[in-house]
């Protein structure tokens, strides 16, 4: 992969960590070392993702940036929680881990929910996030909070995320099998990679490999995007925000995520807002496309 620096691409495997918050362990994840001169690069994944989604996007900065990366709560490497249903305590391991683990200040990065934890965090420590991008953010219009929004379920184990597959085999037969589907076909091959290879781990019942985030934890967290309104605190974010939306149109359904969920005057709410539209884009902005969510890093962060 090319990179937008000019230098090689990080090619070192990051180092792996452990915290042990007050609600379970976080896995975390850092590329480089911090810098006096430069603040520390935290990106924050989305619903059903994991940390290692990020490597394009860091492969494409190059050398000299300090990068740090969490599992969040019910993903990746990280603990199990019963439900991901409050995206409140899911932020909430951030903040505590941010406080143990790292030394300000930060550009924070979120995509989607972790777009949403990555205000909460920057809402609560001011004075750590100097910076913060929210990439195509599940933070949504004020009126739609404490309704349904359009959801037929409240039952995690209704919703149709949790119908999704389990159990694989292996890597190859994961990347096999999303290659050709949608909305994986239009990822960047190597972010495909990452998310089948990073996004398995051993199955609890000792037979090949399941999801980091099971279908159960993911469907929750759906359930979850419209119960905790981001209005009632963004007034507390002081850090310079952009953010950035992907396409608009008429959505086919609830889980149509070819479309933004972004409300389109979020950035009206922000302090010195700006609002970047990649109506070429879809929600999985960071996968389509790391090297440009890589440049714009570069210039703001």
């Amino acid at each position: 992969m090319s990179n937008i620096s000019g230098q090689s691409a990080i090619s070192a495997e990051p180092r792996e960590h452990r915290f042990e918050s007050a609600a379970g362990e976080i896995c975390w994840f850092e590329w480089g070392a911090s810098r006096p001169d430069k603040p520390s690069l935290l990106l924050i994944h989305a619903t059903g993702f994991h940390a290692r989604l990020w490597d394009p996007v860091v492969a494409a900065l190059g050398e000299g940036w300090h990068v740090i990366a969490p599992d969040l709560r019910g993903h990746g490497r990280s603990y199990r929680p019963e439900t991901l249903t409050d995206w409140l305590e899911t932020a909430a391991d951030i903040v505590e881990w941010a406080d143990a683990c790292l030394t300000g200040p930060v550009t924070a990065v979120g995509h989607s929910m972790g777009a949403f934890v990555a205000a909460r965090l920057a809402a609560m420590r001011a004075d750590f996030v100097e910076r913060l991008i929210l990439v195509d953010p599940v933070m949504m219009a004020p009126e739609v909070y404490g309704t349904d929004g359009g959801w037929t379920f409240t039952d995690p184990s209704e919703h149709p995320v949790a119908r999704r597959r389990n159990a694989w085999a292996s890597t190859e037969e994961m990347l096999t099998r999303f290659g050709a589907r949608l909305p994986y076909a239009n990822w960047e091959r190597a972010a495909l990679e990452a998310y089948c290879h990073f996004g398995l781990v051993p199955a609890a019942n000792g037979e090949g490999l399941e999801l980091g985030c099971p279908p159960f934890l993911e469907a929750s967290c759906y359930i979850g995007s419209l119960a905790r309104s981001p209005y009632q605190w963004v007034d507390a974010i002081k850090a310079p925000t952009t953010v950035i939306r992907a396409r608009l149109a008429e959505r086919s359904s609830t889980m149509d995520f070819s479309i933004s969920p972004t409300w389109p005057r979020l950035a009206m709410m922000m302090p010195g807002g700006v609002d970047l539209h990649w109506k070429d884009l879809s929600h999985f902005i960071p996968m389509e496309a790391p090297e440009r969510l890589a440049r714009l890093i570069a210039e703001q962060g």
